[in-house]
């Protein structure tokens, strides 16, 4: 809605019986919940009267937008949240993020909704100064790692550090190694996936490769390690990413026919049940073990985790180099597979 205000819009007969939020949503290419804000900050009239959003059009009425609803100036605000902080100086630090937390909040967060429990939350209570490049939902924050992603991410603490750092990203200069279990076995030892990505017409949570138009993205995998189980094949596999595309690393993955354990998003199972044929047909270690492990596993979360992180330091040239180990919750959901793996390559 950027444009000039007060809007007039001519409700037409063939809208007839469609809901108000409903109708502006669609004739505005906006969210009902951002309608709804509207007509709750009573910038919206039917025939020059305060409506509901649930009200039906009859056909013949004259909508008027008065302007947009007023929303209270974001901030992020700091939170005693633990971190594992794993480098720091005067410029940087940087953090092994546990799955399950957010970056940062979203573009719909207020003081009540999904602006709580946030990387940038944490870093505002641990740290004294963060760059304010990114503005003041995004201290610090240079790059990004999925909410069900774990592992390293820089954070920049001054202005200058971030402009450096932002710049060795651009130059595809730092390295960012992950390891990641996919289900199958991947075919080729060693592989490198160039398909661009953009985001699904359809579903828009979703990334995709099937469309032209999107940005450049290339990921390199290596196999670490093949298992063959009761509850199906998976490869371990370490992946080294040249960009840093949303979701690339699931995408390129699920491209290949192999989705990342857990992830459900881009078409694995959210639970890996023992294979009848094991139980009744099966031969040798497999069908030992099967008859001793539980018949269901899940994994609630993806098994993805940002490993290694090498980069310049933005001030002395300096190069960094981290590596962190796989968290517990991952460690052990390969023990379980390990003690039924019958066959490893």
């Amino acid at each position: 809605m950027t444009e000039s205000l007060p809007k007039r819009i001519s409700v037409v007969e063939a809208n007839a019986g469609q809901r108000l939020d409903q109708f502006l949503a669609s004739h505005l290419s906006v969210s009902r919940a951002r309608v709804q804000e509207l007509i709750g900050a009573e910038k919206i009239l039917l025939d020059g009267t305060r409506v509901k959003a649930s009200l039906k059009l009859r056909g013949g009425e004259q909508i008027t937008i008065l302007g947009p609803a007023e929303r209270p100036a974001l901030r992020a605000v700091a939170e005693n949240i633990p971190l594992d902080i794993v480098y720091e100086d005067a410029d940087l630090a940087i953090v092994n993020k546990p799955a399950g937390m957010m970056v940062h909040a979203g573009a719909g967060a207020t003081e009540d909704e999904r602006n709580r429990g946030t990387l940038v939350n944490a870093l505002l209570h641990h740290f004294s100064s963060l760059s304010g490049m990114g503005g003041e939902m995004r201290p610090g924050i240079v790059h990004r790692l999925d909410k069900e992603t774990s592992g390293l991410i820089v954070v920049a603490k001054n202005d200058e550090a971030h402009r450096r750092l932002a710049a060795q990203f651009a130059r595809r200069e730092v390295k960012k190694t992950y390891i990641a279990l996919v289900h199958g076995w991947v075919k080729r030892d060693r592989g490198t996936i160039s398909a661009s990505i953009t985001r699904d017409r359809v579903r828009r949570t979703r990334m995709t490769t099937r469309f032209s138009g999107g940005r450049e993205a290339v990921s390199h995998y290596g196999v670490v390690r093949r298992f063959d189980t009761p509850y199906g094949k998976f490869t371990l596999v370490q992946v080294k990413i040249d960009t840093g595309r949303t979701h690339q690393i699931r995408v390129h993955m699920a491209t290949l026919g192999h989705p990342i354990v857990g992830d459900s998003l881009y078409g694995a199972p959210k639970q890996l049940k023992i294979a009848h044929s094991v139980n009744s047909r099966g031969a040798g270690r497999s069908t030992r073990n099967a008859q001793h492990l539980p018949p269901v596993i899940s994994l609630p979360r993806n098994f993805l985790h940002a490993s290694r992180l090498g980069l310049a330091h933005p001030r002395t040239g300096q190069k960094i180099s981290l590596e962190t180990s796989l968290p517990r919750q991952l460690q052990e959901f390969l023990a379980v597979l390990e003690g039924s793996n019958s066959h490893a390559g």
